[in-house]
C-alpha cells in the first residue's frame, strides 16, 4: 500500500495535479461545489418551462367569494356567510377540497399557541393566553341550484377538508359551498389582525376573517401547511364581492373599490370622496371635528358597505368610529388613475405623522407601477392600527403611532408587497423571503427618489454583515416557521433584499437586472413562481449562470472572505508593473474589486469577475503601476458581504 501511494503522489506531483486539487478540496473553500454544474434538479415540463417562464400547459385554480358580513363591535365579534364558487383548472379530478382557517391559530388549543415559548414575547401570540378564538361554524352546505345539502368537513387546527360524494371535474369543473360562521376577533392577532383602543373608539383592524381556499398546484397537489404564525400565507386568485354592516357611526374601509358610496357617505363626505379622487394634493374627507360631531354622521342605526375587488388573492378591511379620513388621486400608467386614502384616529394625526400617510402611499405605489409593473386596482388605503405593518389586496395596516422616516418606510413597505406577493402570488407559508426580501429590495430604490430622498437611508454598516452572514444565521431557504424567531427579520428581509441589491448593482447592472426582473414579474402576475422558476427567470433573461450566487446567498449560509496576501513587482522593478495576490479564504464567491495606492498617490481600481475562483482559491494578477504601490484594499466601497475586513488591506 506504502508503495501505491508514494508512486500516486510522486505522479501526482509531476503532472501538477497537486497544486490544481488542493485548493479545491481544502476547508476554506471548495470550489468544485460551488461552481458544480448539477444545480437544477428537473428539466422545464409543460407547466413550467426551462427558460422560468409558466409553461404552454400552465393551470391554475380559481375561487370567487361573495362575503355578507355584520360587524357587533360591543362583542368584538364578525358574523359572515360565504359562498364560495370554486372551479377546478388542473388535469385531475378533485374527491375533496382544502380549505385554511387561519383564526383557528387564536385559540388555546392550537398547534401555533403551543409552539409559543412559554416565557419572553413573541410576535405571534403568547403561551399564556387563554382567549378562546377560532371559527364556530353554524352550516358548511354544499348548493347544487336552489338545493342545499349539508356538507361532510372535518377540521384540523387551521384547515378544513370537505369530503365530496362527486368529485369536481377536471379542467373547468365547478364546485358552490356556503358556509355560515362566527368568530371573536383577537386583541393581537400574530401582528396581521386585532384591535387598537382610541379615545373616540376602537379600530378593527380584520383579517384572515373568512375560510380561504388552499392552493392546489402542479409542485406539491394542496398546499395545507398549518398557519403557525411565523408562515404568512399561499392563496389563489378570485373575484370578491363584500359586504360589511357596521353601526352607522363607524367608517369602513376595505380590500376594493367602494361600490355604494351616495348609501353610506354624508352628503359633505361624499362631496369631498369625489373631491379627492381628482386632487393630487391631499383631501380631508372626513375630518378630526366630524369623529364627535353626531350631525356629521349618517342618521341610521346600521350601514351596509359594499366592495368589489378583482383577480386578487385575498380581502381584508378596517373599521373604527374613530377615522379621520383623507384622499388623493393616484396617476397610474396608461392614463388610469386610482384613489390613494389613509384612515387614522386623531391620536395619529399631525403633519409629521399620518397626516401625510396618503402622501406617502400616492408616492408608493406610483414609483411601483412605473418602474416594475402597473398597480392592478383602484383604491389603496393605510390603516392606522395596532398591528405593527401588514399588507392585503388594496389595503394594509400600519403602526398608528407610526411617524416621518418609520411611518414612510412601514407604508412603502406594505404597498410594496402589492407586487410580492399579491401580483406575483409566490408561497409565503414556505418561501417568505420571495415576498418579504423582494419587497425590502424594491424599497431601498423607492426610498432613494421618493421626495429628492428626504427619507434616504445611510450606506450600510459593514458590521451588519457579521449580523447577516455570520455563524449564529440560517440559510435564507427555510420556511419560516422553522427559523428561530430573532433570526426572521434578517433571512426574509434585510438579507434576500441585499442579496438583489448587490445582484443588480455588482453581477449584473441595474439595465440587465431590471429588465429580467421586470420580465419576471410579468411572467408570475397572478399566478404562483417557485423559487427555482425565480431563478431561471432571471438567470435566461439576464444570460448569466447564476447558481453560485443562489448557493452562497440563498441556499446555504456561507460566508465571504476576500483576502490580501501579498504585492510583489515584475523582476522586482515597481516600474514593470505590482503582482497583487488575492486570496478567497470561505465558501462564498464574489467578483473582486481592488483599490491600489502608489507612494506618490496616485488612485486606480482593477475589477476581476467571479470566474477567477471557478479552479482557484488564491488569484495573482498584475496592474500597470509604474511606481511602488503603497497600498491595496479589497472591496474599498464594502459593496460586498466581506466578514473580515482585518485582512482586506494591505501596506507597504
Amino acid at each position: 500500500m506504502k508503495k501505491t501511494i508514494l508512486t500516486v503522489t510522486v505522479m501526482l506531483a509531476f503532472t501538477g495535479l497537486i497544486a490544481q486539487v488542493a485548493p479545491g478540496t481544502g476547508p476554506g473553500f471548495d470550489y468544485h461545489s460551488l461552481f458544480s454544474p448539477l444545480f437544477y434538479t428537473y428539466n422545464g415540463n409543460e407547466y413550467r418551462a426551462a427558460n422560468g417562464a409558466p409553461g404552454p400547459a400552465y393551470w391554475q385554480n380559481r375561487p370567487n367569494y361573495q362575503i355578507n358580513a355584520q360587524l357587533n363591535d360591543s362583542k368584538n365579534e364578525v358574523t359572515a356567510t360565504v359562498i364560495l364558487d370554486y372551479e377546478n383548472n388542473s388535469p385531475q379530478q378533485l374527491s375533496y377540497i382544502w380549505l385554511q382557517l387561519d383564526q383557528n391559530l387564536f385559540n388555546d388549543s392550537s398547534r401555533g399557541h403551543a409552539k409559543m415559548p412559554a416565557t419572553g414575547h413573541s410576535r405571534y401570540g403568547d403561551a399564556n393566553s387563554d382567549f378562546k378564538g377560532g371559527f364556530r361554524f353554524q352550516s358548511v352546505t354544499l348548493v347544487n341550484g336552489q338545493t342545499e345539502t349539508n356538507a361532510n368537513y372535518m377540521i384540523t387546527d387551521t384547515r378544513m377538508q370537505v369530503r365530496l360524494n362527486k368529485p369536481v371535474a377536471a379542467k373547468g369543473g365547478e364546485l358552490k359551498l356556503k358556509m355560515t360562521y362566527t368568530y371573536t376577533i383577537p386583541q393581537y392577532g400574530a401582528d396581521r389582525t386585532g384591535i387598537l383602543p382610541t379615545r373616540n373608539g376602537a379600530i378593527f383592524s380584520v383579517a384572515q376573517w373568512y375560510p380561504r381556499m388552499c392552493v392546489f398546484d402542479d409542485i406539491r397537489g394542496w398546499n395545507t401547511d398549518p398557519y403557525l404564525g411565523a408562515g404568512e400565507f399561499y392563496l389563489e386568485y378570485g373575484d370578491f364581492d363584500v359586504n360589511i354592516t357596521a353601526p352607522s357611526g363607524m367608517i369602513v374601509a376595505g380590500s376594493g373599490e367602494l361600490q355604494n358610496p351616495k348609501e353610506v357617505l354624508t352628503a359633505q363626505q361624499l362631496e369631498r370622496y369625489n373631491r379627492a379622487k381628482e386632487s393630487d394634493k391631499t383631501v380631508i374627507i372626513r375630518g378630526k371635528d366630524d369623529v364627535t360631531n353626531p350631525k356629521a354622521q349618517p342618521q341610521k342605526a346600521m350601514l351596509t358597505w359594499n366592495f368589489k375587488i378583482s383577480n386578487a388573492r385575498d380581502f381584508a378591511w378596517a373599521a373604527s368610529r374613530s377615522f379621520i379620513w383623507d384622499g388623493a388621486k393616484m396617476n397610474l400608467p396608461g392614463g388610469k388613475k386610482g384613489l390613494a386614502m389613509s384612515v387614522y384616529p386623531a391620536e395619529s394625526d399631525g403633519k409629521n405623522a399620518w397626516g401625510r400617510s396618503t402622501e406617502y402611499t400616492k408616492a408608493a405605489v406610483e414609483n411601483y407601477s412605473r418602474r416594475w409593473f402597473p398597480y392592478p386596482y383602484y383604491s389603496a388605503v393605510n390603516v392606522a392600527s395596532n398591528v405593527g405593518g401588514m399588507e392585503y389586496p388594496a389595503i394594509v395596516f400600519c403602526g398608528a403611532r407610526a411617524t416621518a422616516s418609520g411611518l414612510w418606510g412601514v407604508t412603502d413597505h406594505e404597498f410594496g408587497h402589492t407586487w410580492f406577493p399579491m401580483i406575483v402570488g409566490s408561497n409565503e407559508r414556505r418561501y417568505g423571503w420571495m415576498d418579504e426580501g423582494f419587497t425590502t429590495f424594491i424599497n431601498g430604490i423607492s426610498t432613494s427618489e421618493f421626495n429628492n430622498g428626504e427619507y434616504q437611508s445611510r450606506k450600510r454598516d459593514p458590521h451588519q454583515t457579521g449580523y447577516m452572514f455570520g455563524p449564529q444565521s440560517e440559510a435564507v431557504y427555510n420556511t419560516p416557521d422553522a427559523m428561530k424567531e430573532r433570526n426572521i427579520g434578517n433571512l426574509l428581509y434585510y438579507k434576500p433584499g441585499y442579496a438583489l441589491e448587490l445582484l443588480r448593482n455588482q453581477i449584473l447592472g441595474q439595465d440587465r437586472f431590471d429588465y429580467a426582473f421586470k420580465n419576471y414579474i410579468s411572467d408570475w402576475a397572478y399566478k404562483h413562481p417557485t423559487p427555482w422558476d425565480f431563478f431561471r427567470s432571471m438567470e435566461n433573461s439576464a444570460g448569466e449562470d447564476l447558481a453560485w450566487f443562489w448557493k452562497g446567498m440563498i441556499l446555504s449560509n456561507y460566508a465571504l472572505d476576500q483576502v490580501v496576501t501579498n504585492v510583489e513587482y515584475i523582476n522586482g522593478d515597481p516600474k514593470q508593473g505590482a503582482l497583487i495576490s488575492i486570496e478567497n479564504a470561505a465558501q462564498m464567491a464574489m467578483p473582486v474589486i481592488v483599490e491600489y495606492t502608489t507612494v506618490t498617490g496616485k488612485t486606480a481600481r482593477k475589477t476581476l469577475p467571479v470566474e477567477i475562483w471557478q479552479n482557484n482559491n488564491a488569484w495573482t494578477f498584475k496592474v500597470n503601476s509604474n511606481e511602488a504601490l503603497n497600498k491595496v484594499v479589497i472591496d474599498p466601497d464594502h459593496v460586498f458581504p466581506d466578514v473580515d475586513s482585518s485582512n482586506n488591506t494591505w501596506t507597504k
